[in-house]
């Protein structure tokens, strides 16, 4: 029996929220934001619990089960997170408060950029950029500011490996810069050759993910930052996969002058859905100064009595200024720091190791049944291609959508775009040998119906509350809103 949309059920004077007697003046509502005709349902409480109880229930979420998207790095979020983000000191305070009176606020947020500075060897982070992309974006103008105030104007481009995230060239563009793509080799590399030919006096810097979205640590990293720095140019990283290296190696040991971190993916704050979201930028000595403030310091001219260090927020001296208003995802430094705290620097390192680990165990399951986009160990993600042999007409797509069927979420599909049929599999730490077992049994059983029962995978899902969808008919012609016969 399908359930009643909370539409049907309105009913004219039934109320779900009773509110309390205004206990202060009544203000006006300014009259060009009033609306007559909104045809909100009227329902009780019981019904609007159960309406949205219902749709908790139809969503898919990494405590209810294994969400292995390539890129995306969705591992399970240890509570011990959500509890320490809700004590009062933190979740009762306000970005605009006084510094003297969230000086714990500074001092975690202090203590969280300095773990990160050690973390990635760097000289200085900000925590200000709200997100993975918006990481990128500030460090591509901390390169252009860098270039600006050294006279060196010309420099308008910046390179891009093929097998870079997808945000790379929207950062790019948005900072004033043209992308000029850099073709991979033969290993998942970035092209020497290639890049030799493209690395001229215009180059600005090199964007670079690393491991790649092939989930395949450079071979050539070190002779890749050495021939953009020849020329003049810096190296930014995108710290997307940072959890296939958090605790083994530093990325500006390696070559990075300037790299983001996702708090929302290495360091367990849930994500999704657009939020909530922290990339902090790290930078090395040359480009430190340019971080976007305010950042937090940490100096012995106390203002309180009984303490030896007070906290301040302060701008770096040739800062390219805010990039957003304030730290209003403060509860996000919160999970990242409790999350560092509890593992310690083996734990953190323990945290790459089987993330790699699980992502090559899942691979040799499936080798053999699935090509591999390259023949190589992987790190913490890999590319396996969605033809198999037999089912000439079985696409990525239509795997994807009967491992729904197995009670899996799928892997991301058709990403990186160098790959034909990609469907690309992050298992990341926190998955059990029994769950990624289950998930390669379903991978082999969904690859034996392909030969024998092709249309079982092309109508698939079966079992879920909606069939397969025209996805490109919702994305060209959206419906945003309900609209009641």
């Amino acid at each position: 029996m399908t359930e009643p949309l909370i539409y049907e059920l309105s009913s004219s004077g039934r109320c779900g929220v009773f509110l309390p007697e205004l206990d202060v003046p009544q203000a006006a509502l300014p009259e060009e934001y009033l609306r007559d005709d909104l045809p909100l349902p009227e329902v009780s409480e019981v019904d609007l619990v159960r309406h949205y109880m219902r749709l908790s229930q139809l969503n898919w979420g990494v405590d209810i089960g294994f969400y292995p998207l390539g890129s995306c790095t969705m591992k399970y979020n240890p509570k011990v997170n959500e509890e320490a983000a809700r004590l009062p000191g933190f979740a009762r305070t306000h970005p605009y408060q006084d510094h003297c009176s969230v000086q714990g606020n500074l001092q975690l947020m202090y203590e969280l950029q300095e773990f990160l500075k050690e973390l990635g060897g760097f000289a200085g982070v900000s925590l200000q950029p709200a997100a993975g992309a918006h990481g990128e974006f500030t460090g591509i103008l901390m390169v252009r500011a860098y270039h600006e105030e050294r006279g060196d104007k010309e420099r308008n481009v910046i390179l891009i490996p093929d097998s870079a995230h997808g945000t790379n060239p929207a950062s790019t563009t948005m900072s004033g810069y043209t992308m000029v793509e850099i073709k991979s080799d033969e290993r998942g590399n970035v092209d020497l050759e290639d890049l030799k030919a493209h690395c001229d006096e215009r180059v600005a810097g090199l964007m670079l993910t690393n491991p790649n979205t092939l989930g395949l640590f450079d071979e050539h990293l070190l002779e890749v930052c050495r021939l953009v720095h020849d020329r003049g140019g810096l190296v930014y990283g995108d710290g997307a996969n940072f959890n296939a290296i958090m605790g083994i190696c530093k990325p500006a040991e390696l070559g990075f002058d300037v790299m983001h971190y996702n708090l929302h993916k290495t360091f367990s704050t849930p994500h999704g859905g657009g939020g909530p979201g922290s990339g902090p930028v790290g930078a090395n000595e040359k480009l430190a100064p340019y971080l976007p403030g305010p950042i937090v310091v940490k100096d012995g001219e106390c203002d309180f009595e009984h303490e030896e260090h007070c906290y301040h927020l302060v701008m770096p001296e040739k800062s390219i200024g805010r990039m957003k208003s304030f730290y209003g995802n403060f509860g996000v430094f919160v999970r990242a720091y409790t999350y560092i705290r509890m593992l310690g620097a083996e734990g953190l390192k323990q945290v790459s190791q089987d993330a790699v680990l699980n992502a090559n165990y899942l691979r040799a399951r499936l080798t053999g049944l699935y090509p591999m986009s390259h023949d190589r160990v992987c790190m913490h993600e890999f590319v396996a291609m969605g033809r198999i042999g037999g089912a000439p007409d079985v696409h990525a797509l239509d795997i994807a959508k009967r491992l729904m069927d197995y009670r899996f979420h799928p892997p991301t599909n058709y990403f990186p775009l160098i790959v034909p049929e990609a469907l690309m599999i992050e298992p990341t730490e926190t998955e059990s040998k029994e769950t990624l077992d289950a998930f390669a049994n379903a991978l082999i059983q969904i690859a034996d119906e392909a030969v024998k029962d092709p249309e079982l995978l092309h109508d698939a899902p079966h079992t879920t509350p909606v069939g397969r969808l025209d996805e490109v008919k919702a994305a060209r012609e959206p419906i945003l809103r309900y609209v009641p016969e």
